[in-house]
């Protein structure tokens, strides 16, 4: 089998699970190779963390796509987390892909995870200003914070730069490819002292 057909398979297994949306795995896989490829018109990174990771994408593809990253897959909850670890071990990546597991409010002030990752994505993981306070917290200064987007939106409107600046991070820069659409955020500045702030506050008083 090759790496494609185990990937399908342990994709087709997450969907069944309800990890994934109802789209084809073909479908899925297909996103995160458009991501790649609007990701490496920068360079394909030595490490990366999947902000949300749920059923592994687009981390599980990004993983097999670059061989010479060092991955972690985030996800705040328990039976996502075991299933990624199993899906991992069974596509041979376990030497350089792992799996956190809690919530980013927390870990984003670990020192071991804190603004150590080039790149970090994020896919259907929350609103605009909570993507961009969490995510954040996981960007090296001079590193990417890239989203997916929903298509045909606006990313002036919907990533605001006076506001992104207080997040150390720079006005977006929107790429369409392969039909799907991307937010790419370059980070000028480490994240202030007590950012990212708990869920209450996240929730309660959004940056933006």
């Amino acid at each position: 089998m090759t790496a494609g057909d185990a990937l399908s398979v342990v994709l087709e297994d997450a969907r069944r699970l309800g990890f994934l949306g109802p789209e084809s795995v073909e479908r899925h896989i297909a996103h995160a190779e458009a991501w790649a490829e609007a990701i490496e018109a920068d360079q394909a990174p030595s490490s990366f963390l999947d902000l949300g990771s749920g059923g592994g994408i687009p981390g599980l593809v990004l993983a097999l796509r670059w061989p010479e990253s060092v991955v972690v897959l985030l996800d705040s909850q328990l039976r996502r987390t075991a299933w990624l670890r199993t899906a991992v071990g069974r596509l041979g990546i376990a030497g350089r892909v792992s799996v956190a597991e809690g919530r980013a409010e927390t870990l984003g002030h670990e020192l071991l995870l804190r603004e150590q990752f080039p790149l970090v994505v994020a896919r259907s993981f929350g609103a605009p200003p909570m993507t961009a306070e969490l995510g954040s917290a996981f960007v090296v200064p001079g590193g990417v914070l890239s989203v997916s987007e929903p298509p045909g939106t606006g990313a002036h409107q919907r990533w605001p730069e006076d506001r992104l600046s207080l997040l150390g991070l720079r006005k977006p820069r929107q790429v369409v490819h392969g039909g799907s659409s991307f937010v790419i955020l370059r980070k000028d500045s480490a994240l202030r002292d007590g950012f990212p702030r708990g869920q209450n506050r996240l929730l309660r008083d959004p940056v933006w």
